[in-house]
Formats: C-alpha cells, structure tokens, sequence
C-alpha cells in the first residue's frame, strides 16, 4: 500500500488519553514491560492489563463482568481473554496488526511522541527518566515537569506525524504572546482564545507575521471576530484553500480546548477574563524566559529514535528552576479571590459534576484535569463554608490563583491545610477508586497527618474520594487503632453533606 503523503494541517494532540491523569495510569501498566521485546501478541497483552484494572472499558460486557468492574475488581486471566475476543477492535495503525495491537499504539502514541517510552515492533520497550518521572506517584509535582519538559520541545513535524507545519507550538504561542502584551494599543492579556486557531492552523515558526496578522485583525474586529472571520482566514488565507473543510465548532471550539490542556500542563500558561484569553503565567516568567532563549530555534531530526532520544534528553536548568514561594496568607487570599466568582450553590454542583463523572460547562474549570479540579473545588467549599478558617492549599497554582497540578506532598505535606482556632484539619482528596486508591493514597496519608499534626493533639484529616474502597476503609481503621490518627472518610458527595450541617470543619470521632 503506498504511503499517505504529508501534508500541512491543524496542530491536533491525541483526545484518546486527554486527562494527563489517565496517561500516567496507562503508562503505569505499560512500565511493567519495560526492557521486553514489543510483539503484537504483547501489545494485546498490554491492552488486556488495561482492561482488566479498569483503565479501558469496552462496551460489549457480560452482566457479571460488568458488576466486577463496577465494583472495582480485577478481572481473572479468563474474563480479560473474554472481554478481548468480544470486542475486536476494527482498527489499524502503520506498523502493527488490526485489531488490539493498533488500539494500543493509538493509546501510547502520544506518550512516545513527548518522549517518555520508546516502543517499535521488534525492539525493546524503553522507557526514558523523564517517563519515570511522571508516573512516580509519589510526587505529583513530576507531572508538571515532564510534560514542560516535553513541550517547550515538540515539533508539530517530528517524525511520528506526517505534517508539513514546521514549528515548536509552545514556544510559538509564547512568543505571539510576548509580541502581543508588548504592544501598547492591546490590553497586555495575551491571545484571545477565538484567535488560538490562527496558531494551530500556523504553518511556520514565523511569530512576527502571526503577531501582525493578529494585529491586522484586531484593528478591523477588536478582541471579537466572527467565526466566519477566523475560520475564513485559517482554511483560505494561512492554508491556501488545500484543507479539507471542518466544521466551524472543531476550529472554533474543539482544537482550541484541547491545545489549551496540553499547554497548561506545562504550568507557564495563565488563563484570563474568565476563560476568554490564554496569558503567560507571570509566577513562570523565569521559566519562560529561559525556554524561548534555549528553544525558539532547534534541529530537526529524520527517524524516531534520534527525535525520541532529544525529547527525552532532561534539561536540568528548566525542571530545577522553582517558581516564586508563595506564603500561607497568599494562599488564602486567592481562595477568597474565586470565592467571589463561584458561588457556594455553583461550588456544590461541579464538585457533584465529578463525583458523577458529568462533564463541566464552565469555561475555567474545564481547563482543569479532575484530580486538579477537585482539590481546588474542595478547597473552594472549604473556604466558602467556613469563611473565618485560614485554608491553605498546597498546589502549586499560576497568577491568577488557579491550580497548575495537583499537591505534591513535598516536605510529607498534604493536599489543604485548614487552621480553625486551636484545631488542626488536613484535607487529602483523590480521583482514585478501588485497588489503586488503597496502594497509592492511605499509607502517604498517614505520613501527612503524622507529620501535621506533630505538636498538636487537636489534628484530624478528612480524606474525601468518589468512593471508598473496602481495603481503603480498613487500612484506615488499622492506622486509627495503632498510630491513634484520626483520618475520616468521606465521599465527595457525603463530604458536602458533612460540611453543609456543620458550624465547626473540626471533627471529633464521637462527632463524625
């Protein structure tokens, strides 16, 4: 079969694995392969292991598999073998067979493109250390410094994607951005997100002719063009009328939210106005200086393996540059900066929005991944609730006091730190469910409550997740019995309950 021309088109990220959450669970399955051989028979192994702890579910499922993965079990060999033969995947990737071998490329693509397991039928899985480093769980801090690492790297032309563009997007809308609140005549807030498209669709790394278009622009429209407009000037005038026509809502809507995930994962983007502009992150501004001096020019390379060898290359300077401190009054202030803008009643139904896995519709909050959404919604509840309590959240969070990633628990520091009179109250808070939570999140809990409540008898934690899992609940009860810590586990949604009926955040356990 002859091979499918390059040709230019919009910058499109994988939609398969959006949630920078899910990408490191994935890649926490594969890491069990690392060093072994890629077969396509392994590649289907691969996607069974996914399947059967719940990453992946097909939708062709008997009653009792079903309730299984309801209930948060894992699936015997048997039951993976079922689920496999009854869902064929009618789907091909180059270089692998159809069916689950191509499903598993079309998952891990992305990961191999940004440079954090090298996999090719034939040779050997290699996972690299910046890989290693986002899916160490026991710091989710990597999270943010993996994927900046990637980024400030990425070329739209690299040797995995058959595109013509040929440019680095990061530094390309850095740059646009820099040129843009340097001007005088705008309002130094960055790029409006109706003007993202015109970067995505960009064929170049040429910023001053895209910072001039954008000028041209704004002089006729201001800061509101039409969708006609844009869309008009991304398939005519920057492709030259060769693209295919998309719809107005892919250009406009779809390639715009997803280009924005994927840069603010990178913690060096800022989001303004409510959601409607997409601003440099003044806390990063370091960072950012140090990645358009190091990156806006680059080689290109010819094969996979030397473009996965540079984007996996670690840049000690970027990764080891700290953002400014940020104090405990700060922290709190920006809690009661948001509170202005979400209401308690709006607080209630997002945080019911992802106990119920229901997606959200607000133009700031769908910016953030779930695990990041919750902490700061809790913290926000927290906050709203029981206005006189300092709320300190640990995340590390951009300019405008939004998140950038979840707590890290650097220094055995939990997710929000809450001071109510003499009481102390920790707050841990995860998206997890079932075996995973159990593994990853009681015995760090503990090390937090340990270390929180050192010096002070009144310390209790409340540990708030879309469900508790059996083990969980025990694991719990063992640490309440032989390290006489009181760690309280709540639902989200009993969590709002709780709070909703209460004077006091502080809870004892004959008042739980």
């Amino acid at each position: 079969m002859e091979k499918r021309q390059s040709e230019y088109k919009p910058l499109l990220f994988t939609t398969t694995l959006r949630n920078p959450e899910r990408l490191k669970w994935f890649l926490g399955v594969f890491k069990n392969y690392d060093g072994k051989i890629l077969t396509n028979d392994l590649a289907k192994e691969i996607a069974g292991e996914i399947i059967r702890i719940g990453l992946y579910t097909p939708t062709n499922l008997s009653a009792s598999i079903k309730n299984k993965i309801k209930s948060k079990e894992l699936l015997t060999n048997e039951e993976v073998l079922k689920v496999l033969k009854d869902n064929p995947q009618n789907h091909k990737e180059a270089g692998f067979s159809k069916g689950w071998p191509s499903r598993f490329d079309t998952w891990f693509k992305i990961a191999k493109e940004l440079g954090f397991v090298y996999y090719r039928i034939g040779e050997k899985i290699k996972f690299s250390e910046i890989g290693l480093k986002l899916i160490n769980n026991k710091h989710p801090e990597f999270e943010q410094q993996a994927f900046l690492n990637a980024f400030v790297k990425y070329q739209s032309n690299n040797p995995l994607r058959r595109t013509l563009n040929e440019n680095v997007p990061l530094i390309l809308l850095l740059e646009v951005i820099s040129r843009l609140n340097k001007d005088k005549n705008f309002n130094g807030s960055g790029i409006s997100k109706l003007e993202l498209p015109l970067v995505i669709f960009w064929k170049n790394n040429n910023s001053e002719k895209l910072y001039q278009l954008i000028k041209e622009i704004r002089k006729k429209y201001s800061y509101n063009p039409s969708w006609e407009v844009i869309v008009d000037i991304c398939l005519n005038r920057i492709m030259e009328g060769k693209f295919k026509k998309f719809n107005h809502k892919s250009i406009m809507i779809d390639y715009p939210d997803e280009f924005i995930r994927k840069m603010r994962l990178t913690g060096l983007i800022s989001l303004r106005g409510g959601g409607r502009f997409i601003d440099i992150n003044k806390n990063e501004q370091k960072k950012v200086n140090y990645a358009l001096k190091n990156y806006s020019k680059y080689k290109k390379y010819k094969t996979e393996k030397e473009y996965f060898v540079y984007m996996a290359r670690i840049d000690k300077s970027l990764i080891l540059s700290a953002a400014k401190p940020v104090s405990a009054d700060e922290r709190d202030k920006f809690l009661a900066k948001w509170i202005s803008v979400y209401s308690w009643t709006t607080i209630k139904e997002e945080i019911i929005n992802l106990a119920r896995k229901k997606l959200t519709k607000d133009d700031i909050l769908k910016y953030l991944s779930n695990p990041i959404r919750l902490e700061f919604l809790v913290a926000l509840a927290v906050k709203s609730k029981f206005s006189n309590i300092k709320v300190i959240p640990n995340y590390p969070y951009d300019d405008e006091g939004l998140p950038t990633s979840t707590a890290g628990g650097i220094g055995d520091k939990g997710d929000i730190e809450c001071y109510e009179d003499i009481n102390r109250i920790l707050i841990e808070v995860t998206m997890s469910e079932g075996r995973t939570q159990t593994v990853m999140e009681i015995w760090p809990i503990t090390r937090h409550l340990e270390e929180f409540s050192k010096n002070n008898e009144n310390s209790m934690c409340y540990f708030v997740a879309p469900s508790i899992f059996k083990d969980s609940q025990r694991q719990i009860e063992y640490v309440k019995d032989k390290e006489n810590l009181f760690i309280l586990p709540k639902t989200i949604e009993e969590f709002l309950k709780h709070i909703s009926n209460r004077e006091k955040l502080f809870c004892t356990i004959s008042s739980k």
